[in-house]
C-alpha cells in the first residue's frame, strides 16, 4: 500500500494528493506519470506527477474527480493508502536550454504544466506561464507558477479573474509583440490543437502532452495510439510528449469520444449508487 500522506481540495472536485512513494520521487522525471489502482478490483488510472519529494519520498498527483475510480481515490483520507501506483512511466519532458519558453496550462492540464515549467526555468530558460480556467476557483496551483515563472497570465472564460477569454486569446496577444523559442501546451485536447494553430504560423516548435485511454502503461493494450507525424505511436511508451504541429487531433478527438456511452452509463450508476446511500 501506498499511504495517503495529505488529501487538499485545491479546486471545484480537484484534489492534490501526497503519496508515500520514495522510488517513485527518487527517479521521476518532469512530465512521467503514474498508473494507481485504489483498490484490488479498482479502475487503473493513469495520472502526471505533479511534483515530488525524494527526502521525504513522495510523490503529488492532482486528480479531478470525474467518474467512480478518481471519485474514489480522492475519497482516501490520510493515513488510508492507494493499491497500486506503477511508475514513473512515460519519457521524460526533454529540458534544455531553448532560451524563451511560453507554456500553456488548460484547467486540471496546469498541474502537468507546472513541474515542466519549473524544470525549464532552472535549466535557465525565461518562463512565460499562461494558465486559465472556465472561472476563477478553476484557476489552480496560481502561487506555485507564480513562484516559478518570470511571468504569470491568468485567464477565465468568464472574466471572473485575471483576464476574459481563453489562453489562446492572450497567447495571440503575446505573440504579436514577442518571440519565443519553444511552446509547451497541455490541458483539454481543443485547447492544446488551438494553441498550435497559433503557433504554427511563427513556426514556434510545440510541444503537447497526450493522455488518450491508457489501461496498461505498457503499449500492450493499444488503447492510447495516437497519429503522429503520419505514423503510429503509443502515448504511454513513446510520449507522453509529442510535437503538437505533428499530432491528428481529428483521429484524437475522435478516440477520446469512442467509449462515451459506456462513460455516462457509469456515471448514471455512480449517481443511482451514491444516491441510495
Amino acid at each position: 500500500m501506498f499511504e495517503i500522506v495529505s488529501n487538499e481540495l485545491i479546486g471545484p472536485q480537484i484534489y492534490r494528493l501526497r503519496v508515500r512513494a520514495a522510488k517513485i520521487a527518487r527517479k521521476r522525471r518532469p512530465g512521467q506519470f503514474v498508473i494507481v489502482r485504489a483498490a484490488e478490483n479498482a479502475e487503473r488510472v493513469p495520472l502526471t506527477i505533479a511534483d515530488s519529494d525524494p527526502e521525504a519520498g513522495t510523490i503529488s498527483l492532482v486528480i479531478q474527480a470525474v467518474g467512480q475510480a478518481t471519485k474514489q481515490l480522492v475519497a482516501l483520507r490520510p493515513g488510508e493508502g492507494i493499491r497500486d501506483v506503477a511508475g514513473p512511466l512515460g519519457h521524460p519532458t526533454h529540458i534544455e536550454k531553448f532560451g524563451r519558453v511560453v507554456v500553456v496550462g488548460g484547467g486540471i492540464g496546469t498541474a502537468v504544466a507546472m513541474p515542466i515549467a519549473q524544470a525549464l526555468k532552472a535549466a535557465g530558460n525565461e518562463v512565460v506561464a499562461i494558465i486559465g480556467g472556465r472561472s476563477r476557483e478553476f484557476v489552480i496551483l496560481e502561487y506555485e507558477l507564480r513562484q516559478i515563472a518570470d511571468r504569470l497570465i491568468i485567464c477565465t472564460d468568464d472574466g471572473s479573474y485575471g483576464r476574459k477569454g481563453f489562453v489562446t486569446d492572450a497567447l495571440t496577444e503575446l505573440l504579436a509583440s514577442e518571440q519565443f523559442d519553444l511552446a509547451v501546451a497541455i490541458g483539454p485536447v481543443p485547447m492544446m490543437e488551438a494553441v498550435c494553430n497559433v503557433t504554427r504560423p511563427p513556426a514556434i516548435p510545440t510541444v503537447v502532452s497526450l493522455n488518450p485511454l491508457m489501461i496498461d502503461g505498457t503499449g500492450m493494450c493499444g488503447g492510447c495510439r495516437v497519429t503522429v507525424g503520419g505514423q503510429t505511436k503509443f502515448a504511454c511508451v513513446d510520449g507522453p510528449e509529442f510535437d503538437g504541429h505533428q499530432v491528428d487531433f481529428v483521429g484524437l478527438r475522435s478516440r477520446l469520444g469512442a467509449f462515451r456511452d459506456q462513460e455516462q452509463e457509469a456515471h448514471k450508476q455512480l449517481d443511482e449508487k451514491c444516491r441510495l446511500k
